[in-house]
């Protein structure tokens, strides 16, 4: 097991819960004097505006307790992003192992491995100091009840709010080297460590624990589930208690290599963590987190073709983004497009895979309900437009039932009625029949038929006759725009008129 020569510890970090990171550029060991070739640098932790770096270096002769001891040390970042004159933080190291374990209170608290307590001021624990930058307060022992850790391999991570504490160790429970439990501050103290589950932890190790700001994400580092080398850092959702997680998910390349990645934060947009991909000993490297493409929708609709209708249209198109998405419209439905829909106002939502969203609205409107009414000569009209393809006039339509309304009026007062049908289809290529010829001859028999056995089963269909006066093809040539409603529609239609 890869383990810094000797403890393991993490600090908490805010970070977008739920969602991976969309790319990442190429790793680079962070620039200025951190990185040193004969020592071992990990576990960054930023100060709340970013403006020094806190870290831990093993290996290094300069160490309060010697090359074999792990101190604490911080460096100011300069103009350029860089990090120079690194130092040791003399107010918190001692000749033991040293580690920032996480920030709260703003930066103003500062959470310490092992607890500057007992037997030679060494404890396996946690302690906490105040200050800020290089002045910091005599570390004070924060009480886990329960807390009885074996061995030298061990790792805390303090959450932001000083409420939760997850803990690595060999324990009670443990299913490998390493397991994650919790322990949670309540009113009278710190709880007994709770196992996180068989979810979240192997047979192998896991280690360098940190949570989002929100606690419901959380980060890891372990050799147990598969991955690129010797330690990949993978994260885990939060799906109910401290027990239940979701899957852990790998991190990928580049993050991680095919050696030991661990010890992962971010301050800004760059993310940071600690590696030995290029050396014997592990380096800081960082990383500029790039951002996703922003989303967009635009949408644009048909209009229904009749009054009372249901044949309208909305077609979506997103832009950007990172796919899967998906789709949420006001009426309930989840397609891209949708269709079979009455006259009214549309709201769409699409959100990608990584949570960003982006809406937009249209509007649906449909033809003014005719009411056919005779003429002084007592003629009754009605047209009617039809969708693509489309050759039958439902029977429910407003205008047609208004139009036979007045035929069955005039032949109770003993009339009888000639009924002349003319027809038109447009250029627009069809599927369903022959030519368009064909279309418009199906449009015209097809009512005829409706008109004669309607009124036949009526018991008056010896007073109705129905002609077939025209049929054609009209209207512009087509170019290919099929869903060109206003272009094409005027002529698609039955023209019904009585004398």
């Amino acid at each position: 097991m890869k383990n810094l020569g000797l403890f393991a510890a993490f600090v908490c970090i805010t970070f977008v819960s739920q969602a991976q990171f969309w790319r990442v550029s190429k790793p680079v060991q962070i620039g200025g004097t951190v990185n040193t070739f004969d020592a071992e640098e990990s576990i960054p932790i930023f100060s709340k505006d970013s403006s020094m770096l806190y870290f831990v270096r093993t290996f290094d002769p300069k160490n309060k307790g010697g090359e074999y001891d792990q101190d604490i040390w911080y460096s100011t970042r300069n103009d350029d992003g860089t990090y120079t004159d690194c130092k040791r933080l003399k107010s918190l190291n001692n000749k033991y192992n040293n580690a920032i374990i996480g920030m709260g209170n703003n930066g103003k608290v500062m959470y310490l491995l092992n607890a500057y307590d007992g037997k030679k001021d060494f404890e396996k624990g946690i302690a906490q100091s105040s200050g800020s930058g290089k002045g910091w307060s005599k570390p004070e022992k924060i009480t886990i009840p329960g807390l009885d850790i074996e061995g030298e391999a061990y790792g805390f991570n303090v959450s932001g709010d000083g409420k939760t504490i997850i803990i690595s160790q060999n324990g009670p429970k443990s299913f490998g080297e390493e397991d994650l439990y919790v322990s949670e501050k309540t009113s009278s103290g710190w709880s007994k460590p709770l196992h996180m589950g068989n979810v979240i932890n192997s047979t192998g190790f896991e280690i360098s624990p940190f949570l989002s700001t929100s606690k419901d994400t959380l980060f890891f580092s372990s050799n147990g589930m598969g991955g690129e080398g010797d330690a990949d850092i993978f994260y885990s959702v939060k799906q109910g208690s401290w027990t239940e997680w979701s899957v852990p998910v790998n991190l990928g390349t580049p993050i991680n290599s095919a050696k030991f990645d661990a010890y992962f934060t971010y301050s800004g947009d760059h993310l940071y963590w600690s590696s030995n991909r290029s050396n014997v000993r592990s380096d800081i490297y960082t990383a500029s987190i790039l951002a996703p493409p922003p989303i967009s929708i635009i949408a644009s609709g048909t209009d229904i073709t009749k009054y009372q209708g249901s044949d309208g249209r909305i077609n979506s198109t997103t832009k950007g983004g990172v796919a899967p998405f998906t789709y949420s419209w006001s009426n309930g439905m989840t397609k891209e497009d949708i269709f079979g829909i009455p006259k009214g106002e549309y709201t769409v939502t699409v959100t990608d895979d990584l949570g960003q969203t982006a809406s937009t609205s249209v509007t649906l409107g449909e033809p003014k309900q005719v009411v056919v009414v005779a003429a002084p000569d007592k003629s009754l009209a009605m047209t009617h437009y039809f969708g693509y393809n489309a050759d039958k006039l439902d029977a429910e339509n407003a205008k047609l039932i208004a139009f036979m309304n007045g035929i069955q009026s005039q032949i109770k007062k003993g009339e009888k009625v000639t009924v002349a049908i003319k027809s038109s289809a447009s250029y627009v290529p069809t599927r369903e029949f022959s030519s368009n010829d064909q279309l418009a001859k199906s449009r015209a028999e097809k009512i005829k038929k409706m008109l004669e056995d309607h009124f036949r089963g009526e018991g008056v269909g010896d007073k109705l006759t129905v002609e077939i006066t025209e049929t054609m093809v009209g209207g512009p040539l087509y170019k290919n725009d099929r869903d060109n409603v206003e272009k094409y529609q005027p002529f698609q239609f039955i023209a019904l008129s009585t004398k």
